[in-house]
């Protein structure tokens, strides 16, 4: 990095209004009361772990009426004149009036804090999908990724209620299928260090049978043992596992950070799918979620619409039997500051996505509820395979998702 601040000033589009960006530097730790995990000190350690620099940043809009926010912008070297730099689900702050040019105005102010060589600034957008689109064709253009990185639809539980309420709002068949697996004597616990292989061995024969990309298990295993001796503030990260008379049935990971907690892979057996053990998971995370103080559990990526025609249609069944609230987000937007090697770098992207798409139509066109149940990869770790980043896409399938 070049300078500890940076200062921009640029007009809004259309709004005659100035905005006034400061940009500092700040330790990771800085950023551990955001509310959005991925975008804590936490997360930029882990990430660290992995391939990634991350970077701590405070950004103030002074009389733009927004409130100053920390920002996590994780960098990676991509080739040996390249790099790339991501904001995973961030900015938290959503000015919703002149969101493309406030966005063009934040990578323009952080571009000097990036490493000589960014090719762009990628922004993962958090923000619900109303009003305005983000999009500017200013100076430094902000434009839709070829893939969203994050999902950028997902399904969210409010379990601010009593747990029978939470259950009484799910869908009839959801409900059924969360007490027939009890009946039948599916059991869940939560998973320890002489559990993950196994969950793992789960996992891959999930991603074979649903082709789709995932991480080595190091991956995993850091996140679930690495959380416990984070330094400053962490997520409690649970490996769920459902059993049956001592059969490992189905697995899910799950993350409790603040006031939200979020379903980030599962896996599941091919084995006794008739006594629903995806569902017995989902229920015992929610449980855990609001004995943690959660106030909501994202389920965390279905298709934006119910399309029979999708291959991920038996998802969109499954994770809405739980909650009718589907949640749009702007998703995946881009501004490149080298604009040539940046559209060469996007049509190679696009091309990916295109071929991995057709790989998983041709793999996934399966029905609805149990089946369509068992996987999902939330967060940003990923998705070269799938085309929308430098690392492979996860577990649930959804074009471009990933953690």
């Amino acid at each position: 990095m070049r300078r500890q601040d940076d200062h921009l000033s640029q007009g809004r589009k259309g709004k005659g209004e100035v905005i006034d960006l400061v940009v500092s530097e700040v330790p990771l730790s800085d950023l551990d009361a955001n509310e959005e995990m991925l975008q804590s000190g936490f997360w930029g350690r882990f990430k660290q772990d992995h391939g990634w620099r991350p970077h701590g940043f405070r950004v103030s809009a002074a009389g733009a009426g927004l409130e100053a926010f920390g920002l996590l912008v994780l960098t990676r070297r991509l080739a040996r004149f390249f790099t790339i730099a991501y904001v995973p689900f961030g900015p938290v702050v959503d000015p919703v009036a002149g969101r493309g040019d406030f966005l063009s105005s934040l990578a323009a102010a952080l571009r000097a804090h990036l490493p000589p060589g960014t090719m762009y600034l990628r922004f993962d957008l958090p923000w619900d999908k109303t009003g305005e689109a983000p999009l500017t064709r200013g100076k430094l253009p902000v434009r839709k990724s070829a893939s969203d990185m994050q999902p950028a639809s997902t399904v969210v539980v409010d379990i601010v209620p009593p747990l029978e309420q939470v259950l009484g709002a799910m869908k009839p068949k959801t409900r059924y299928n969360v007490r027939l697996a009890s009946k039948k004597g599916v059991r869940v616990e939560e998973g320890g260090p002489a559990d993950f292989d196994a969950w793992y061995q789960l996992y891959r024969e999930t991603a074979r049978r649903d082709r789709i990309a995932i991480h080595e298990a190091g991956y995993y295993r850091d996140l679930l043992e690495g959380s416990a001796r984070s330094p400053g503030a962490r997520p409690s990260v649970k490996l769920l596992l459902a059993r049956h008379e001592g059969d490992l049935l189905a697995g899910n990971i799950v993350t409790f950070w603040r006031s939200r907690a979020a379903y980030l892979y599962g896996a599941s057996s091919g084995e006794k799918r008739n006594l629903m053990p995806t569902y017995a998971l989902q229920w015992e995370a929610i449980r855990l979620a609001r004995e943690a103080g959660c106030a909501s559990y994202d389920l965390f990526g279905v298709p934006p619409r119910p399309d029979p025609g999708h291959p991920m249609y038996g998802l969109y069944q499954f994770k809405t039997g739980f909650s009718d609230c589907v949640r749009e987000r702007w998703g995946t937007w881009d501004v490149p500051f080298l604009a040539g090697a940046y559209l060469l770098y996007r049509a190679a992207e696009a091309a990916r996505m295109l071929y991995y798409r057709n790989i998983r139509k041709r793999g996934r066109n399966r029905g609805g509820g149990e089946a369509g149940a068992p996987s999902r990869a939330g967060g940003e770790a990923g998705a070269t395979a799938a085309g929308a980043g430098p690392e492979p896409s996860s577990s649930h399938g959804l074009s471009g998702s990933s953690t």
